[in-house]
């Protein structure tokens, strides 16, 4: 939408509308810094579960980050090339690999966690620190709300 565009009050007003044209400039954010970084959002969100969550197997970082699997499969290919993981067969259950942070994969992560706070600066900008805090929990009780309704 151009900065001159003025869609109606009606949409103009709507939380669905206005969450929706954030979102999208967001996503441009994120994609533009990652890409800049030599990363993906996915690169980002199975780092940072394996960081959190130890070594994992393909399906459970999968579940941990709301990667369909084979988007897990192409994206972990991507981060073993770059030696950012490495994958070994799980000494339980040698059908399955178990997936592991390398050092390089660690370095990497920081470098996003610094990108990704960038960006968030950038996206917040017009908001004080206050301000920042208040849109966060309020988006996250209704990502939570929504999740939890979505498991029903």
């Amino acid at each position: 939408m151009s900065v001159d565009a003025q869609p109606p009050a009606r949409v103009r007003n709507a939380a669905s509308w206005l969450i929706n044209m954030v979102s999208a400039h967001s996503h441009r954010l994120v994609g533009d810094g990652f890409a800049a970084a030599g990363a993906r959002g996915y690169h980002y969100r199975l780092l940072a579960a394996l960081d959190e969550y130890g070594p994992s197997s393909q399906a459970t970082l999968g579940r941990h980050t709301g990667i369909d699997r084979s988007d897990v499969v192409a994206a972990l290919n991507e981060l073993a090339e770059k030696k950012l993981v490495e994958r070994a067969p799980d000494p339980s259950d040698r059908r399955r690999n178990i997936i592991t942070l390398t050092p390089d994969g660690a370095r990497h992560l920081a470098k996003l966690d610094d990108v990704l706070a960038g960006i968030q600066d950038d996206l917040l900008e017009p908001l004080d620190p206050s301000e920042r805090a208040q849109l966060t929990a309020l988006l996250t009780k209704l990502a939570d709300h929504h999740a939890k309704r979505s498991r029903l």
